[in-house]
C-alpha cells in the first residue's frame, strides 16, 4: 500500500488530533473567549497560529527531515541532544503528562465531592486509576489508531458538539467587552496563549508514534510514511480549528453572561451547568477525562520510545511505567501550580521550537546554511531563556530586556531571531564564496 484509504486517513488524523487535544486545549480556548469577548475571533486567529499552524508545520518539518534529532542536528549534535531531551521532559513527566491528570481530576471529580471530603486523598486515588489506565493502553503504541482514533476520539467530538450545540440553541448571553489584556493587541495575546497548549513542542516528538501507527496500517516505504504523516497532520489541524472555534464561542457567551473566571475549566463548568444542570457536569467530566487520557497515552508512548533510543538497555515497558509513576507524583501538586511552573518553561522552549520549524522550510539545506541555524538558534535560545528567567522572578534582567523591540507585546525574541538569520546568511554566503574561489 502506497497511500492510506480515506477511511484509514480519517482514523490516522483523529489519532493525531487526540494526541494533541488534551488538558490545555480544553482549558485555554474557552478562557480566551471569556476574556476576549467581542475581540474573540481576532484573538482566535493569533491562537491558531501557535496552537494549530506551527504544530502542523512541526509534524511536516520533522517528517521531511527524518526525525527531530536530524532537524535539530543542523545546529549541532549537542544542541540536538539537549534540546530534544528538554522537550521530551517538558511534554512528558515534568509538565504535560501530570497536567492531564490534574486537569481531568478538577473537572471529573471535584464537582462531585461532598463537603468535608479529603480532596488530597481523592486526587491521589484518581491519579492512580488514571495513570494505570494510560500505562496499560500505552503498552501497545502501534495500536493507538484502534483505541484512540476509532473509539475514544469520535466519542469526545460528539460530546463537545453537544456543548457547542447547546450554546447555539440556548446561549447564556452575548459576547462581553474584552478584558484589558485583549483590548489593544488581541491577535498577539491570542498568539501567546497558544504557547500554553504545548502542541508545537509536542509536534516535534509525536512523529515517532504517528509514523509507527501509519506503518501498522500497511504503509511500508519511508517516503510514503512521510507523505501520509503529513496528510494526517493537516487533517488533524482542520479538526483542531473547528473544535477551538466552538470552544471559544462557548467561552465568549458564558463569559459575557457570568464574567471571567480563573481558568477555562471553570468557564466550561459554568456553561454546562447553565445548559444541562447536573447532567452537564457529568458530560463535562467525560469530555475532560477522555481528552486528557488520550493525550496522556500518546505522551507516555512518545517519551518511552525516545528514551529507549538513549538507554536501550531499559525497555519500553519500564520507561512507560517510570513516566507514569513520576507523573502521578507530580500531578498531585495541583492544576494551578503546574500551570504556574509551565509558563516560564514554555516561554523558553516555544520560541526555539517555532524558529527551528521556520528554518526547516526557509533553509532546507542544513549543511549549506549551517551558519544560519547556529546564529539564529543561538540568539533565539539565549533571548528566550533570559525572558523566561525574568518571568520566573529574575527581575534584575528587566532593565536589559525591556530595551528589546516588541518586549511589551511578549515577543522580545523576534528581533534577535531576525538578526541571527541575517548574520547567519551573510556568513554562509561568505563561506560559500571562499570555497568557490579555492
Amino acid at each position: 500500500m502506497e497511500r492510506l484509504t480515506k477511511e484509514k486517513l480519517v482514523i490516522a488524523g483523529l489519532t493525531v488530533f487526540s494526541m494533541f487535544f488534551g488538558a490545555g486545549n480544553l482549558i485555554f480556548p474557552p478562557f480566551l473567549g471569556a476574556s476576549a469577548g467581542t475581540a474573540s475571533w481576532v484573538a482566535v486567529a493569533g491562537f491558531a497560529v501557535t496552537a494549530i499552524g506551527f504544530p502542523v508545520l512541526g509534524v511536516v518539518a520533522v517528517a521531511q527531515s527524518g526525525g527531530l534529532d536530524k532537524l535539530a542536528g543542523r545546529v549541532h549534535p549537542m544542541f540536538a541532544f539537549v534540546f530534544t531531551l528538554l522537550i521530551y521532559l517538558s511534554i512528558g513527566p515534568c509538565l504535560a503528562i501530570p497536567r492531564t491528570a490534574s486537569t481531568s481530576f478538577e473537572m471529573a471529580v471535584v464537582p462531585f465531592l461532598k463537603e468535608g471530603s479529603s480532596s488530597g486523598l481523592m486526587q491521589f486515588l484518581y491519579s492512580v486509576v488514571f495513570f494505570s489506565i494510560a500505562f496499560v493502553v500505552a503498552l501497545k503504541p502501534d495500536k493507538l489508531t484502534d483505541r484512540l482514533g476509532k473509539i475514544l476520539t469520535p466519542i469526545l467530538l460528539v460530546l463537545i458538539a453537544v456543548i457547542f450545540a447547546g450554546c447555539i440553541i440556548h446561549p447564556a448571553g452575548t459576547y462581553g467587552q474584552p478584558s484589558e489584556t485583549y483590548q489593544k493587541t488581541p491577535f498577539i495575546k491570542g498568539f501567546l496563549e497558544g504557547y500554553m497548549t504545548m502542541d508545537t513542542i509536542a509536534a516535534l516528538n509525536f512523529g515517532i508514534i504517528i509514523s509507527l501507527n501509519i506503518k501498522a496500517m500497511g504503509i511500508k516505504k519511508e517516503a510514503d510514511v512521510v507523505r501520509e504523516t503529513i496528510r494526517a497532520g493537516f487533517f488533524a489541524g482542520g479538526i483542531l480549528l473547528l473544535v477551538y472555534s466552538a470552544l471559544t464561542h462557548v467561552g465568549a457567551v458564558t463569559g459575557g453572561a457570568f464574567g471571567v473566571t480563573e481558568n477555562g475549566a471553570q468557564t466550561l463548568n459554568q456553561a454546562v451547568q447553565f445548559l444541562y444542570g447536573k447532567a452537564g457536569l457529568v458530560l463535562l467530566a467525560a469530555v475532560f477525562f477522555i481528552a486528557c487520557l488520550n493525550t496522556c497515552i500518546g505522551l507516555i508512548s512518545c517519551c518511552s520510545k525516545y528514551f529507549c533510543t538513549i538507554i536501550p538497555k531499559v525497555g519500553y515497558r519500564t520507561w512507560a511505567f517510570l513516566f507514569a509513576l513520576v507523573s502521578l507524583i507530580i500531578s498531585n501538586a495541583g492544576l494551578n501550580k503546574i500551570l504556574e511552573i509551565s509558563v516560564p518553561v514554555l516561554n523558553a522552549l516555544y520560541p526555539i521550537s517555532i524558529v527551528l520549524i521556520i528554518l526547516s522550510f526557509a533553509f532546507r539545506d542544513g549543511k549549506r546554511w549551517r551558519a544560519v541555524y547556529i546564529c539564529t538558534m543561538g540568539l533565539t535560545g539565549i533571548t528566550g531563556v533570559l525572558l523566561a528567567l525574568e518571568q520566573a522572578g529574575a527581575r534584575f534582567l528587566h532593565d536589559l530586556l525591556i530595551k528589546l523591540p516588541l518586549y511589551s507585546a511578549g515577543l522580545g525574541w523576534i528581533c534577535p531571531t531576525v538578526f541571527g538569520i541575517v548574520i547567519g546568511a551573510i556568513i554562509g554566503i561568505i563561506i560559500r564564496s571562499v570555497k568557490t574561489r579555492d
